[in-house]
């Protein structure tokens, strides 16, 4: 068994949109350093803090970069917010492209977007994240409780003698 394998229990899929996950979290870093560094050390005007502008991005970068740990993991919690921040992605490039005139920014924004949601709905991504079982349907690893529901019965099997 691969190393890689042995890191994360997570498909291909999912380490790939963990991986594609980690630049938009990234880029709101470097909007934070960015605006540290160009603000000069001048102090907050009325009406303008600019260290809250810059705490506020590094909060999100922190969340963002929570999210790709997870997905690079295999931790099934970060499927949701990563398809969330996939479709701000395909958003924020469609704004960026059409009314702002900035395709050369926006289009790769809107495909690293739309690569993550396509990613994580793929099949081997949808089984990984209900636990199916070999040769079970999505509805029975659903009716099951899926991942959460295979772990509870993991759990009652071991306690049995």
């Amino acid at each position: 068994m691969p190393i890689r394998d042995k890191l994360s229990p997570a498909p291909r899929e999912v380490r790939l949109a963990g991986a594609i996950t980690v630049l938009p979290g990234l880029a709101l870093l470097a909007i934070g350093v960015v605006l540290a560094v160009d603000s000069g050390g001048e102090t907050a005007a009325p009406g303008n803090n600019i260290y809250a502008e810059i705490a506020y991005y590094a909060l999100l970068a922190a969340g963002v970069l929570a999210v790709a740990a997870g997905l690079l993991l295999g931790k099934t919690w970060a499927r949701s917010p990563a398809l969330v921040v996939g479709l701000l992605l395909v958003g924020i490039g469609w704004y960026a492209t059409g009314p702002s005139a900035q395709p050369g920014y926006g289009v790769p924004t809107m495909l690293a977007g739309a690569a993550v949601v396509v990613l994580l709905f793929r099949r081997a991504s949808r089984a990984w994240v209900l636990g199916m079982r070999e040769g079970e349907t999505e509805e029975e690893a659903a009716r099951r409780g899926g991942a959460a529901g295979r772990a509870a019965a993991g759990d009652r099997d071991e306690d049995q003698p």
